[in-house]
C-alpha cells in the first residue's frame, strides 16, 4: 500500500541518518572515557577497544530508541511543514492512521531494544567487569615496567626495574620500597633479580644487593642495614576467584526475577522500563509531529530532546526510589510508564479529534431555560 510504504521508506532514511549520527557523537564520548580509565590504570590500555566494544553494546538500547524517537518526529514534522499530511487527511487519514504504519516500522527495533537490555546489557557488563578484575589482580610482576615506579595491587610495595630482558624474567638494578602494617619500611636494592617459581610460588629472587629497615616512627629500634648475595621476595599472591562477586548489572535478568532484594528489583526495574520507554516514546513522537506547521522542526526537535532527558532521569530516579525503598514495583510501572502511556495516548486522541477545551466542557444552557 503506498500509504504504508511511502511513510516507513521515509522513516527507514531519516533512522539511518540519525542512528549513523547519534552513533558516531557516542562512541567518541565513549573513547574519551575509556582512553581516560586507560590513563588512570583501571582498564589496560591494550584491550582499549575490547571496552570500548562491549561499553557500546550497552549503550546500544538507548541510542536506538532516541534514533528511532528523533526519525518519527523529524519524518512526520516535515510532512506536516510541507503539507503532506493535508493530502492524507482530505484522503481521509487521521493521525491515529498513521500510527499502524509507524508501529509496523517501529517492533523490530523494540523488539532488538528488548534484547538488548534483558540480555546484551548485563553480558556487556560482565565480560567488562571480568577485563577490570584480570587487569586489577595481575601479579606485581606485570605490573613492573623498565624505567618506571609502579606499585603492588595491594599498594604497599613499590618497584623499579632499570632494564630487564626481552621474556621479562630478569632484570638489572632492581629498587623495592615495602609498607609494612605496622608503619615500618624495608628498602631494598640489588644489582640483579630473576623469577623462579619456588614450591609453587613465584618468587623474585635478588643478587648482590642491600637491604635498609626503617622502624615505625614511634619505635625505639635503630635503622638496620645488610648486604646479601642473594634475597627472595614472594610477588605472587592469591587473588579472589575473578567475577565471582558480581554486581547487579551483570546479573542475568532471569537471575533477577523473583528475588526480594530491592538492589536487584532496582536493575529489572530499569531494564523492563528500558523497553517501555522506547514504546511509550513511539505514541509520544506520533502525537508530539502534529504541530502547527508554521512554527518549523526546530521546536519538535528541542522537544524531542527535552522529553528525553526528562524521561530518562525519571527512569534512573524512579530505580533510586525503589532500592531506597520509597516506592514498589508496581508503584513504579504503573506510576510512571503507565502513567506516561495514559498521557501519549489521550494527547494522540485530542490531535486526531481535533478536540478543544470547549469541546470538553458542557455546553451553556441558553437563557430561555431548555437547550435547543
Amino acid at each position: 500500500m503506498l500509504f504504508h510504504s511511502s511513510i516507513r521508506k521515509e522513516l527507514g532514511r531519516s533512522f539511518g541518518a540519525t542512528l549513523v549520527v547519534l552513533f558516531t557523537i557516542v562512541i567518541t564520548m565513549l573513547l574519551i572515557r575509556t582512553l581516560g580509565l586507560a590513563s588512570k590504570g583501571s582498564v589496560n590500555p591494550e584491550e582499549v577497544m575490547i571496552v570500548l566494544g562491549y561499553t557500546v553494546l550497552g549503550r546500544l538500547p538507548t541510542i536506538l530508541t532516541i534514533a528511532l524517537f528523533i526519525s518519527i518526529v523529524s519524518t512526520l514534522s516535515r510532512m506536516h511543514s510541507d503539507s503532506e499530511m493535508v493530502i492524507w487527511y482530505t484522503s481521509g487519514r487521521g493521525l491515529m492512521g498513521f500510527l499502524s504504519p509507524v508501529l509496523r516500522f517501529a517492533w523490530p527495533i523494540l523488539l532488538a531494544v528488548g534484547v538488548l537490555v534483558m540480555l546484551v546489557w548485563p553480558w556487556a557488563n560482565e565480560q567488562i567487569d571480568l577485563l577490570r578484575d584480570r587487569f586489577e589482580q595481575r601479579s606485581d610482576l606485570q605490573r613492573v615496567a623498565p624505567g618506571q615506579f609502579q606499585s603492588s595491587s595491594d599498594g604497599r610495595r613499590v618497584f623499579f626495574i632499570d632494564k630487564d630482558s626481552a621474556g621479562t624474567a630478569d632484570g638489572r638494578n632492581v629498587f623495592i620500597s615495602n609498607q609494612e602494617d605496622d608503619g615500618s619500611e624495608s628498602i631494598t636494592s640489588a644489582r640483579s633479580g630473576r623469577v623462579e617459581r619456588v614450591d609453587g610460588r613465584q618468587m623474585l629472587l635478588l643478587s648482590s644487593g642491600q637491604r635498609l629497615d626503617v622502624p615505625p616512627p614511634d619505635s625505639d629500634k635503630p635503622v638496620r642495614v645488610s648486604e646479601f648475595a642473594e634475597y627472595g621476595i614472594q610477588i605472587g599472591e592469591e587473588h579472589p576467584l575473578i567475577g565471582a562477586d558480581r554486581g547487579v548489572k551483570s546479573m542475568p535478568t532471569w537471575e533477577l526475577l523473583g528475588n526480594g532484594d530491592r538492589q536487584r528489583s532496582g536493575e529489572l526495574v530499569w531494564r523492563i522500563g528500558m523497553l517501555l520507554t522506547a514504546i511509550n516514546f513511539v505514541l509520544i513522537a506520533v502525537s508530539v509531529s502534529s504541530a502547527n506547521p508554521r512554527a518549523g522542526r526546530g521546536g519538535n526537535l528541542a522537544f524531542v530532546l527535552f522529553a528525553f532527558v526528562f524521561y530518562y532521569n525519571l527512569l534512573n530516579l524512579s530505580q533510586s526510589w525503589l532500592v531506597s525503598g520509597r516506592l514498589g514495583f508496581w508503584q513504579v510501572m504503573l506510576g510512571l510508564h503507565g502513567v506516561v502511556l495514559v498521557l501519549a495516548a489521550g494527547w494522540m486522541l485530542k490531535r486526531h479529534h481535533n478536540w478543544t477545551l470547549r469541546d470538553l466542557l458542557p455546553a451553556p444552557t441558553p437563557a430561555g431555560g431548555t437547550t435547543p
